[in-house]
C-alpha cells in the first residue's frame, strides 16, 4: 500500500510540475553571449524565433587565379520551423531567401559574420530587404543567424578530376528574426 501511495503522489508531482513547465512563458531570446559583429542594433526587438535544418550545396570548381580547385558554396535548402517544431517557412537559394508559409518572403545583405565552434558554418547577421508579399516577413529588418550545426564544405579533396561534382551536406542553424520598435 506505501509503495503504491508513494508512486501516486510522485506521478502526481511530475505531473504538476509538466503542467506548470507548460504554462510558463518562454524565455525571451537574447543575443547578449553573441559577438558584437552579429548582434542586432538597439531599437529592434524579437518577431519570430526559427530553426532551419536543412542542406547546403557546394560544388568543386576551379579556383578563379586558374591555381587549383576548391569547393564553393552553392546556395542552401533548409525548413524552418518554430520552437514547438511546426515548419513556419523556409530558405533557399541563390539568392538567400526566406519563405514564409503565408507566402511572404525576403532577401537580404549580409553584414557580418563571426566564427562558430569547429565544423559548424559561422554565425551570421543580414539587412532584410523589403519584403514581398503581405506576412510573416513583412517589417523583418535584420535575420540572425546563430547556434550553427554543420554545414561546412566538403571534407574530400576537390580537383580536375572531380571539378564541377557537387556535394550536399546537412546543417542546422538559428534564424531569429527582428523588427523595428
Amino acid at each position: 500500500m506505501f509503495i503504491k501511495t508513494t508512486l501516486g503522489a510522485v506521478s502526481l508531482l511530475a505531473l504538476t510540475a509538466c503542467a506548470s513547465n507548460m504554462s510558463a512563458p518562454a524565455m525571451a531570446y537574447s543575443q547578449a553571449s553573441l559577438p558584437a559583429a552579429v548582434q542586432v542594433p538597439a531599437g529592434h526587438q524579437v518577431a519570430m524565433e526559427t530553426v532551419g535544418v536543412g542542406q547546403i550545396t557546394y560544388e568543386c570548381r576551379a579556383k578563379k587565379d586558374a591555381m587549383g580547385h576548391e569547393w564553393v558554396f552553392v546556395g542552401p535548402d533548409a525548413k524552418l520551423m518554430d520552437r514547438m517544431g511546426k515548419q513556419v517557412g523556409k530558405y533557399y537559394g541563390p539568392p538567400a531567401t526566406w519563405e514564409g508559409m503565408d507566402g511572404s518572403k525576403l532577401t537580404a545583405i549580409q553584414l557580418a559574420v563571426a566564427p562558430a565552434m569547429a565544423g559548424s558554418i559561422p554565425l551570421q547577421l543580414v539587412k532584410a530587404n523589403p519584403a514581398m508579399g503581405m506576412g510573416a516577413m513583412q517589417g523583418v529588418t535584420y535575420i540572425q543567424r546563430v547556434r550553427t550545426q554543420g554545414g561546412v564544405a566538403p571534407a574530400m579533396a576537390c580537383d580536375a578530376a572531380i571539378s564541377g561534382s557537387k556535394q550536399i551536406v546537412n546543417y542546422q542553424a538559428d534564424y531569429i528574426f527582428w523588427k523595428a520598435v
